[in-house]
């Protein structure tokens, strides 16, 4: 193998490396729709109640860096929102959780319906315009307060 060679296979190696890694960025933003077979219980979240029309489901860690922000984001959309919920689950202590919702990165964000129903998912810091969207989707017309 020459040394051009050498260079060529490394450059298609980078860009092929380059190419996964956006692709799985831009992916990994995006919201994905759930089959939906399961049904959330609140009381396993150590929550009272889910929301009357939503419920935005932030699973969260106590070292994650982007919870907080995310956290503040989809406050404010449920505060917006008559009926939306916003329940933020703090998986540090809760494998068991993570285990069973299939959490592998905080955080993860699901869009419940009214009946605990997961509809949307989203792993990563999701979009503001997005996670709107999908609750528009979820409950139908808007309904600020």
């Amino acid at each position: 193998m020459t040394i051009v060679d050498a260079v060529l296979l490394l450059t298609a190696l980078l860009i092929v490396t380059v190419a996964v890694g956006l692709f799985l960025r831009w992916k990994q933003n995006r919201p994905r729709h759930q089959n939906p077979l399961e049904v959330v219980e609140p009381q396993r979240l150590g929550a009272t109640a889910l929301g009357e029309r939503a419920t935005l489901l932030q699973f969260s860690t106590e070292m994650c860096a982007r919870c907080p922000g995310v956290h503040r984001v989809l406050g404010s959309i449920a505060e917006a929102h008559d009926g939306v919920l916003h329940l933020d689950v703090d998986l540090t202590h809760r494998p068991d959780i993570a285990k069973h919702f299939h959490v592998l990165q905080t955080p993860t964000t699901l869009i419940l319906d009214r009946d605990g129903v997961v509809q949307t998912r989203f792993g990563g810091t999701p979009n503001r315009g997005a996670i709107e969207l999908e609750l528009v989707r979820v409950v139908g017309a808007p309904t600020p307060v």
